[in-house]
């Protein structure tokens, strides 16, 4: 028996680096095993499908973000803006092609690739906000292209046929059933503290938040995968079970945003979205390992490779968003540059923390100008 689980254990890691052979081997497109390869590619069409999915509609929500920004310097009325009505529209759309994603590929796939909405409003505020490139953003951006090679490559290479009948076979699992239990357990405890003891610290909002995404992660996928099946083999839309996860998606989105309207409007930015990332992310691979069993089979090295690839994003959105909303400029007065035939000795306007701020220092050129003017009168 000991001879047998040895030889097991080898066989597994064997196996582990065979997949790490095959993933860092770069080759043409036409032959090999590598990442770029023919082979590859057709063993993981479906899902890179997704994935692609997933990228663009991260990046057209930071650009939505972006205009939307841009709408708040402006006193308009939102109906009447064209601006937030772009930024609305794009967001609308980057958000169908979230939920198209999850019909074709993992959650465990998916889900960490929101940090590419963080790095590509990084890279458009940049880019036409004409905002400071700091060497923390560049560290960041690259992790997180580190990290999100790795999470494509090491992913779990499945390929579920989402129907009717795999959900309510799902649903009703005991693995899911104990989840659930704890997960409303845990839920009301933070609630009763929030509530009652009014608790309303960073970590308990967004935990909140992330509990509700797990459900929202899990009914996302089974919606959208059960109008994918219905699209390309049998309809699934008559079965009480799509109804049932639609309404979980819904209620579950609208507590969610609501918990982190909370937490942004008590903290900073910088401090909410890269702990909701982390704890949406760390919810959303949890509820898809136990609920779709995404990491079923899978050898131990692809599982850490896989989660050392979500550290890394995890790291990259940090620098990115670190002390971003603190920056400011240097000077706290208007420098209009050198009056001819003066000599300028003093500031136009002290600095913001004198107790003089907004008044004119006395004794300067401008105060004896002034008085001397109004002898003269």
């Amino acid at each position: 028996m000991a001879t047998l689980a040895l030889a097991g254990r080898q066989d597994g890691a064997s196996a582990a680096l065979d997949e790490l052979s095959r993933n860092f081997t770069y080759g043409a497109l036409s032959s090999g095993n590598g990442s770029l390869s023919g082979a590859w590619y057709r063993r993981n069409q479906i899902h890179l499908f997704g994935v692609l999915l997933a990228i663009l509609g991260n990046l057209v929500i930071s650009i939505s973000l972006n205009i939307q920004s841009a709408h708040r310097e402006r006193p308009r009325p939102f109906f009447r803006s064209v601006l937030w009505w772009a930024g609305l529209v794009l967001m609308a759309l980057g958000e169908t092609g979230n939920f198209a994603a999850y019909g074709f590929a993992p959650i465990t796939l998916i889900a960490p690739l929101g940090c590419m909405s963080v790095t590509g409003s990084a890279i458009i505020s940049v880019m036409f906000l004409k905002e400071n490139l700091r060497a923390s953003d560049l560290l960041g951006m690259t992790l997180a292209f580190a990290g999100t090679y790795l999470l494509v490559n090491f992913a779990p290479n499945i390929t579920q046929a989402v129907s009717a009948r795999t959900i309510q076979y799902y649903f009703v699992g005991w693995q899911f059933l104990i989840y659930v239990i704890l997960e409303i357990l845990i839920f009301c405890i933070l609630l009763y503290f929030h509530k009652r003891k009014g608790m309303k610290h960073i970590v308990i909002l967004l935990t909140l938040a992330a509990l509700l995404a797990s459900l929202t992660v899990i009914s996302v996928k089974a919606v959208s995968g059960m109008i994918t099946f219905s699209v390309t083999d049998k309809m699934q839309l008559t079965y009480p079970i799509f109804y049932i996860m639609f309404i979980i998606m819904i209620a579950s989105c609208v507590f969610q945003v609501k918990f982190l309207n909370q937490a942004t409007k008590l903290y900073n930015t910088t401090m909410v979205v890269p702990v909701n990332h982390i704890f949406f992310t760390t919810s959303a691979i949890i509820a898809g390992i136990i609920f779709y069993k995404e990491f079923l089979g899978e050898a131990f090295l692809t599982i850490f490779i896989y989660l050392f690839g979500c550290f890394l994003s995890f790291l990259g959105v940090f620098l990115v968003t670190r002390n971003r909303e603190k920056e400011h400029l240097s000077q706290s007065y208007i420098d209009f540059g050198n009056i001819p035939g003066k000599q300028m000795l003093d500031k136009i306007q002290p600095g913001s923390n004198s107790l003089s701020y907004g008044t004119l220092p006395e004794g300067s050129d401008s105060t004896e100008s002034q008085s001397g003017e109004k002898k003269a009168v």
